[in-house]
């Protein structure tokens, strides 16, 4: 017999997938502790539970999934292939559905012109505050994409429009924004997708000078400080509509002490992702929630509570430390969208983590 906990490490499943499942009828345990109500498995049951993973991993709904594991043991498995063979015919129509609709977008996208920016035709030059730059490209620097197939994502956007400059980067599942002020421009907005490795030589440069001058001349991008300059070529990408994935939903909002934090999400349980990042590793997720007396906690494993929300636990960790600061305020919002990290003395600058699907 497994317990539990042996069951969730031999076969792939979580704890909290495995009380799902039992509590679905898909996967019954052999003995329930009538005490403890501690759950128990039988040997043969280890075959199920990592079939019942690839059939979850491969979409199967449920309904379908308990007619596979009612048959699989069974002397004829006529009923098993023909389960399999249908939903294969699913996946095969929704991906050719799915390849049409993008064929679709794609000659939409072809003929359709809409820059986010006029083309620039002038050189930009701005004066910028040296300690605020360089404090605005901590706070986003992490968030830059490294994902190969994204390189529009691996860079940081500098937003210029008026007198206010906003730096912002995102790889897809976390984003950052920091603002600060310009002189010099005061004119109609302008970009420049600056590469991350020629972002990290503009914030090697920014030291003890009062202020510094970034200059935006059509494809290229300086930033000089006293006698001293980096320049470069910008990304030649479009950086996506930043500012419409700010428009989040209404959320409580909790101030939460960062030293403290900080270790509780270290030292707390973890969950595993499904979803994998472009080098297709499993992430480890914290689970988090704000109980009634208004403190954030990390769940632990079996925690179902509705209004919890799970998020790279390495990302969270890193959005605390860019946000350079003892206190911070998360905001949580529904299940399903972004939980943002905001600082208590601006609204400027804060960071946003996507929510992460738990296994069910």
């Amino acid at each position: 017999m497994r317990s539990i906990g042996e069951m969730a490490r031999d076969s792939g499943l979580s704890v909290s997938a495995l009380r799902f499942y039992d509590g679905a009828g898909v996967l019954v345990p052999a003995w329930v502790d009538p005490v403890s109500g501690y759950r128990w498995y039988g040997p043969e049951q280890l075959e199920e539970s990592r079939l019942l993973a690839r059939l979850r991993r491969a979409g199967m709904p449920l309904a379908d999934i308990r007619l596979v594991l009612a048959g699989w043991s069974g002397a004829d498995t006529g009923l098993v292939r023909k389960l399999l063979q249908a939903h294969l015919r699913r996946l095969e129509l929704g991906l050719s559905d799915a390849r049409s609709e993008f064929s679709t977008i794609r000659s939409l996208l072809e003929h359709r012109e809409n820059p986010m920016t006029s083309p620039l035709t002038t050189t930009v030059r701005s004066a910028v505050s040296a300690r605020e730059l360089a404090a605005a490209l901590d706070a986003v620097r992490f968030a830059a994409s490294t994902d190969p197939e994204l390189p529009v994502l691996g860079g940081v956007l500098f937003d210029i429009e008026g007198d206010e400059l906003r730096v912002v980067a995102t790889d897809r599942y976390r984003m950052a924004v920091a603002q600060t002020g310009t002189s010099g421009h005061g004119g109609p907005r302008v970009q420049a997708v600056v590469p991350s490795p020629l972002a990290d030589a503009m914030r090697a440069l920014l030291g003890d000078d009062a202020s510094v001058h970034l200059t935006v001349d059509g494809d290229r991008v300086a930033l000089e400080a006293g006698d001293r300059q980096v320049a470069g070529q910008c990304l030649a990408h479009d950086f996506p509509d930043y500012r419409r994935l700010l428009r989040l939903p209404a959320g409580r909002r909790a101030l939460v002490d960062v030293p403290a934090f900080r270790k509780a999400v270290e030292t707390g349980p973890v969950r595993a992702s499904e979803v994998r990042d472009h080098d297709a590793v499993s992430r480890e997720l914290s689970v988090l929630k704000v109980t009634a007396d208004g403190v954030v906690t990390v769940c632990e494993d079996g925690d179902d509570d509705k209004d919890q929300v799970a998020v790279n636990r390495e990302f969270l960790l890193h959005a605390l430390a860019a946000g350079a600061r003892d206190h911070l305020v998360l905001e949580f919002g529904a299940p399903t969208a972004p939980l943002a990290i905001r600082r208590t003395d601006t609204e400027d600058t804060f960071s946003i983590l996507m929510p992460v699907r738990l296994e069910s």
